[in-house]
């Protein structure tokens, strides 16, 4: 029996878990130990592996795992939502680079077809790089992060017609015929997944849960994705195309979640193979010969990508700094511009020589794509700060918002993902005045065809709060999903209306800190909020008493906030009254008939006496009574302006209340 296979991947974990290690410490990605174990280990270099056709093999598979995952996490909804950033962004950024590269290669006298070829290798980016990247920093729904996605989905959708026009520059093959019917049958695979994602998934998906077979569940993901891709590459398409419109389809389904989670140990186990077999492809000599037209390489590829990827972020309608971080995200050569290298190889487009320094060139942009994300808000802030405000704060006809907003003591609403869509929604059917500030154009657009009362712009800027009457607003949210941003708008808002009151969502703990230290009077985190959730919905499978369940999630909540309690009252800069009511709240409370406090009056004391909440205004109708004398009593529909301790408010809330 054949060992040699196993022996093979052994040795490639192991050494690939050696290097990971030693990068971690450094404080460095994966993604770099991985390349660098595929140099290493390679046949160019210390030669542990020769045989790289089986590494290779397995590596496809991480591709094709990885777009399947991504079509999971998405949805067709929601790509429909950034078809605009597909479409245009995408087209846009894929054509300009194959010009500009094209024309910097016929300059430097290449015959025209190659140096197009050229622009084809350079225009695609790195779909699993800036994907994981984003993921682990939890940036996927930033406004950046969806022009990054849409961008890259219009590359991957291209791949194929740049592979069947690869032969046409050759001067071989029917070029744009192929392309033709390889588009159709395109088009026929999406309608296809289309309707299957409504009528074929959910009914198989329910056939195999009714077994209660897990084993049978992973079988049925695994064949629903890698059957599809198999199914494109048979019509011409590419193998992770058609697992990408898998995962879409499977997105749709109420299995999704649990698919997604079953899937992803395969999935990293395979990308990691994907880095190591792109590693194994160098050799070492090539450095050696060419080191500064490598570099000069490097850094022509990363400055052309970055600043037409941004340039056409800014022409879609985006402020600068969301074009700017996307574009120095996407500023790397991508996986499948290896497989597309290979067919120039074989086709004469490239030379081996040039083949060993384009694999240079993309091995170096793909390792520094971290520090290029790690660099892109610095950039961006450092432009924005030296550029003139209408150069940097997107579309001219969205910043256009006209006159300042004329609302006084109202909501302002930053960021319209679901946090705020929820919020402004609830705003509106009370009548409650607001103002919601986002960055995205199509959604500014299609708010302002509704009626909506929206500022399109980035919330770091004083201008845009000013335009959104921050001097006069009560409260200002902060929703959106980039912590960075969040900081600066919290410090921002706080230094240009000390007393207003801010609320910011994040997503975890340990953002709670440096939030409150900005002058944020609440934070809300994703992390804590959902544990209680959690927490309530088991406690109510459980037949516990809906106060008793009140009363545990007080409790928990309690205990989670107090050791961020002393950080809040520390550094917040509010003024006014709110020192001085240190762990007491205001509630409103309406009597609802029957109510056990119906009828009463203050001077009674039930309220004081059962709950020790104190009435401080009574609103009945359209009149609002401050400190009530102790005659008044309480009729149906009366509001009550209550100060208490959360406790205290537990208990009044009940008299409030029939039964």
């Amino acid at each position: 029996m054949d060992f040699h296979a196993l022996r093979d991947i052994v040795v490639l974990f192991g050494l690939a878990l050696l290097t990971v290690v030693v990068l971690r410490k450094l404080r460095l990605p994966s993604i770099i130990g991985f390349l660098i174990t595929g140099f290493l280990a390679g046949p160019y270099a210390l030669g542990f592996i020769r045989n790289t056709h089986q590494v290779e093999q397995m590596a496809e598979y991480g591709v094709v795992l990885l777009l399947f995952t991504i079509g999971m996490e998405f949805s067709l909804k929601e790509l429909m939502r950034i078809r605009h950033m597909v479409l245009i962004g995408g087209g846009l950024q894929l054509a300009l680079t194959i010009i500009a590269v094209a024309v910097i290669g016929t300059l430097a006298h290449f015959p025209l077809s190659q140096a197009i070829f050229f622009g084809f290798l350079v225009a695609l980016s790195s779909t699993a790089i800036v994907m994981k990247l984003m993921m682990d920093a939890g940036e996927m729904d930033t406004p950046q992060g969806k022009a990054a996605l849409g961008i890259l989905i219009f590359q991957d959708l291209c791949i194929v017609p740049l592979m069947l026009f690869t032969p046409f520059l050759a001067g071989g093959g029917e070029g744009l015929a192929d392309i033709a019917v390889v588009s159709a049958k395109a088009c026929a695979v999406v309608l296809g997944a289309h309707y299957g994602s409504r009528f074929v998934v959910p009914w198989l998906f329910e056939q195999v849960v009714k077994t209660r077979s897990r084993e049978l569940f992973v079988l049925s993901i695994i064949f629903i994705g890698m059957g599809t891709a198999w199914l494109t590459a048979q019509v011409g398409l590419s193998l992770a195309l058609g697992a990408f419109i898998a995962g879409l389809a499977i997105s749709e389904s109420e299995y999704s979640h649990q698919a997604l989670s079953d899937i992803m140990p395969f999935r990293e186990a395979f990308m990691s193979l994907f880095f190591i077999s792109v590693g194994m492809l160098l050799k070492p000599a090539i450095l050696l010969k060419f080191p500064l037209l490598l570099i000069g390489l490097v850094v022509s590829i990363i400055l052309i990508k970055a600043l037409l990827t941004s340039a056409v972020g800014i022409a879609l309608g985006l402020p600068m700094r969301i074009a700017v971080i996307a574009g120095l995200s996407l500023a790397q050569i991508g996986e499948f511009s290896f497989v597309l290298s290979r067919s120039g190889l074989s086709y004469g487009l490239l030379t081996r020589e040039t083949y060993q320094l384009f694999l240079g060139a993309s091995i170096a942009t793909m390792a520094l794509t971290p520090l290029c994300l790690k660099i892109s808000g610095p950039v961006a802030d450092f432009l924005i700060g030296v550029l003139p405000h209408h150069w940097t704060r997107g579309r001219r006809s969205l910043a256009q918002n006209g006159d300042k907003v004329a609302l006084r003591d109202h909501v302002i609403v930053v960021g319209y993902g679901v946090n705020g869509k929820n919020l402004a929604s609830v705003l509106k059917n009370l009548e409650i005045p607001r103002v919601i500030i986002e960055t995205n154009p199509f959604t500014v657009r299609g708010l302002r065809n509704q009626g909506e009362s929206i500022i399109f712009g980035d919330a770091s800027k004083p201008e845009i709060l000013e335009h959104a009457a921050i001097g006069d607003a009560r409260i200002v949210v902060i929703a959106i999903s980039d912590a960075a941003a969040s900081r600066r708008i919290a410090a921002l808002v706080r230094q240009m209306n000390p007393s207003i009151h801010v609320i910011v969502r994040t997503r975890y703990l340990l953002e709670m800190e440096p939030l409150f230290k900005l002058g944020a009077n609440e934070v809300i985190p994703e992390e804590f909020e959902t544990s209680v959730e959690i927490l309530s919905r088991v406690l109510k499978r459980f037949l516990i008493p809906q106060d008793v369940i009140e009363e545990c999630i007080a409790d928990v909540r309690r205990d989670g906030y107090d050791m961020l309690r002393s950080a809040s009252k520390r550094h917040s800069h509010a003024v006014g009254i709110a020192g001085f009511l240190s762990g007491a709240e205001i509630g409103s409370f309406r009597v609802r008939k029957n109510a056990p406090i119906e009828g009463e009056s203050l001077r009674g004391g039930l309220l004081r006496t059962r709950s020790g909440a104190t009435v401080v205004a009574i609103k009945r109708g359209e009149q609002t009574i401050a400190n009530p004398d102790p005659i008044w009593e309480f009729q149906v529909d009366d509001i009550a302006l209550l100060l208490a301790t959360p406790e205290q408010m537990r208990v009044a809330a009940k008299l409030f209340e029939p039964g």
